[in-house]
């Protein structure tokens, strides 16, 4: 039996009817910018997050964007945050001309420690940008005493947590502003592209929905100088179709998780940790192991998909060679980088899947 590392053509069948009837009304309309189902969409992400307003966007890498861009980040500014995340978080800092500074991760949760960040701040900082890993959310009370301290803004990467949560309190609603993706792989992915930014702040959002449409509240006059990034009517009304879902899909990825963490305590990997007070959401189930390469090659072997995230933090990319960053650094990401290794988890993994990939495990470790 083979597993895949993931598999949305299952739950795309499940509500192809519904996604069918959404997607043709958006065409039979003729209507595909800003229109009706974004803005629906727009207040129901916000009553989800519990915030008073969303924005969409073309992407989650815009809203990160956008919501330094709205906060005042600009050239000769620095913003802390992790290093271990896709190269988004990073990306939209050094965008606005910034520069991103790295603080190292906790290392059972993999998000950004906060104990390491004081010494990362200077006069030149500007903003924290915490990524809630893997469905996990950072330690956002202790982040926000920094930033208060220092009359810091923070803005959450939320691209993988939708619906995860500390004490009932929503990622999105934790910051200043938060940060969505719907690429089609995370807990509530559209059909291409799109993102939403989330905020309680009207003057903030307002900022925003200026900026994602070339600085323009009446055509054809511009207040500044913005950009193009609009949800699409297409990607609501598919995002629309999937959001009365997300509660059971993150349901059934947290029963998943639990499951592979109960079969797998006591061989030699370390699973999943989760705070008391945290609702993850598991977007990944991510293991660590010293022997991450034997057993990734293995599961290959026995038709188990497995993945990495991240094989190379960002502090060493290529491309951030100029901060002066080198090995050592940042020594809990770098050692994470190479242990780590994500196993199959999507709401449609079957029972059968799921022992599959069990059983491989154990027969790997008693090798």
């Amino acid at each position: 039996m083979k597993v895949p590392f993931f598999d949305l053509v299952e739950q795309h069948q499940s509500l192809r009817g519904e996604i069918k009837t959404a997607v043709g009304r958006v065409l039979d309309s003729q209507y595909f910018v800003l229109g009706k189902n974004v803005d629906a969409l727009e207040k129901a992400i916000a009553t989800e997050t519990g915030t008073k307003f969303a924005v969409g966007l073309a992407s989650g890498s815009d809203a990160l964007y956008l919501a330094l861009w709205a906060a005042g980040v600009g050239p000769g500014d620095e913003v802390i945050t992790t290093p271990f995340t896709f190269f988004a978080t990073a990306g939209a800092i050094s965008r606005l001309g910034a520069r991103p500074v790295f603080a190292d991760i906790d290392p059972r949760t993999f998000n950004l420690d906060p104990s390491r960040i004081s010494s990362r701040i200077t006069s030149r900082t500007k903003a924290i940008v915490p990524v809630h890993l893997f469905g996990l959310c950072a330690d956002m009370d202790a982040i926000r005493g920094l930033a208060k301290k220092h009359g810091l803004v923070v803005i959450e990467d939320a691209a993988q947590a939708f619906g995860a949560t500390i004490d009932g309190h929503s990622a999105g609603s934790l910051g200043k502003m938060g940060c969505f993706s719907f690429y089609p792989t995370k807990n509530l992915g559209g059909g291409g592209d799109g993102g939403m930014l989330v905020t309680s702040s009207a003057a903030w959002a307002e900022k925003v929905r200026l900026m994602r449409d070339h600085g323009s509240r009446v055509k054809y006059r511009h207040e500044f100088v913005g950009i193009n990034s609009r949800l699409d009517e297409l990607q609501a009304a598919i995002l629309l179709v999937k959001l009365k879902y997300i509660g059971q899909w993150n349901a059934k990825r947290k029963k998943i998780a639990a499951r592979y963490s109960r079969a797998l305590k006591g061989l030699p990997l370390e699973t999943p940790y989760v705070p008391e007070g945290y609702g993850h959401v598991f977007h990944l189930y991510s293991v660590l192991t010293e022997k991450r390469e034997a057993l990734s090659r293995f599961l290959a072997k026995e038709g188990i998909g497995s993945a990495v995230y991240y094989p190379l933090p960002l502090h060493l990319q290529p491309c951030y060679r100029k901060l002066g960053y080198r090995a050592g650094d940042l020594p809990v990401s770098e050692k994470t980088s190479k242990k780590i290794l994500a196993l199959p988890l999507f709401p449609e993994l079957s029972k059968a899947g799921r022992n599959r990939v069990i059983t491989a495990l154990r027969a790997f470790f008693k090798k």
